[in-house]
C-alpha cells in the first residue's frame, strides 16, 4: 500500500498519469492519490483581489480565501485528475467528505488552515476494496467547530496522515527535484534527526521543510519508508531520498 502526494507542479506534467497508471497497473487497490494545487489556488486569489501569503512554506487561509481553495483543489484540480486517471477508475474526493480528515487549527495567524487530528479510513477503504484509485484533495473538517467548518490542511501533511491511518508500507512524496538537496546533491538516506538538523540550518527550507516535517510526523505515526523525488520515484522504487525511522532504509513496497 503507498500513499501518493503530487503538488501543483508535477501535476502539469504529462508523465505523470503514465507513471500513476502503471504503478496502479503493477498493484492495483493499493495507491491512494493526495495532491495539491497552490499555483492554481494562488492565480485565483489574484483574480478575486487578495494575493497569496506563505509563512514557512504553508499557505495563509483567510475565510474568503477558503472558498477559492475549495473551488480549485475540490473542484477543477481534483476532477481534472481524477479524469485524467479514469483508466485506474479513480474517484475524486475531498477530506471533508465522509468525515475522511479532521483537523484542529495550528495557529490563527494562518487562518483556516489546520493539522491534521483524526483520520477515518473507512471510505479510503471501501473504495481500495472495490478497485477504485482514490484521488484526495486535502481539505478536512474543524474539530473544534460545531457546524463541521472547513479547514485548509496542507497536502504533504494530510498525506502523512493518511499513509499512518491506512498502516501504508510507503509515503511518497513527489517534488521537482530528485530528493532533499544538500550543497545540491540529492542525500540518499535520512532518519528525524537528521531531517530536522538540514530545517534547522537553513539548508532546508520553504516547501522542501514542510515535506521534511511531513515525513517525521509519517514515521511517528508508523509509516516505514517515505521517499521524496521526481515523478520518476513513482516507478523507480530505488530513487528518490528515503527516509526511515532509524539509520538503516526500510525496504520499499513489492513492485
Amino acid at each position: 500500500m503507498r500513499v501518493i502526494k503530487v503538488g501543483g507542479r508535477a501535476q502539469g506534467d504529462p508523465a505523470l498519469a503514465t507513471a500513476l497508471l502503471a504503478a496502479w497497473r503493477a498493484t492495483p487497490g493499493a495507491i491512494v492519490l493526495v495532491h495539491g494545487g497552490g499555483d492554481e489556488v494562488s492565480t485565483l486569489q489574484r483574480a478575486l483581489g487578495g494575493e497569496p501569503t506563505f509563512v514557512g512554506g504553508r499557505r495563509v487561509t483567510t475565510a474568503r480565501d477558503l472558498d477559492a481553495v475549495r473551488m480549485v483543489l475540490s473542484g477543477a484540480v481534483n476532477k481534472r485528475l481524477a479524469a485524467q486517471l479514469r483508466a485506474a477508475n479513480a474517484v475524486g474526493i475531498s477530506g471533508e467528505d465522509a468525515g475522511l480528515l479532521e483537523a484542529t487549527v495550528t495557529d490563527p495567524a494562518f487562518g483556516r488552515v489546520g493539522a491534521p487530528s483524526h483520520v477515518n479510513p473507512a471510505l479510503l477503504a471501501r473504495l481500495l476494496t472495490g478497485g477504485f484509485l482514490p484521488v484526495v484533495s486535502p481539505l478536512g473538517r474543524d474539530a473544534g467547530s460545531a457546524d463541521g467548518a472547513g479547514l485548509n490542511v496542507n497536502g504533504d501533511d494530510a498525506a502523512a496522515a493518511i499513509a499512518a491511518a491506512l498502516h501504508a508500507d510507503e509515503l511518497l512524496l513527489i517534488a521537482d527535484v530528485p530528493g532533499v538537496l544538500d550543497q545540491g546533491v540529492a542525500v540518499a538516506h535520512l532518519d528525524p534527526v537528521g531531517a530536522r538538523a538540514l530545517i534547522a540550518r537553513g539548508v532546508a527550507e520553504g516547501g522542501m521543510a514542510a515535506k521534511l516535517q511531513a515525513a517525521c510526523a509519517a514515521l511517528a505515526g508508523g509509516v516505514p519508508r517515505v521517499r521524496i523525488g521526481t515523478i520518476a520515484t513513482i516507478t523507480d522504487l530505488a530513487a528518490g531520498t528515503v527516509l526511515t525511522a532509524n539509520a538503516q532504509p526500510a525496504r520499499g513496497p513489492t513492485p
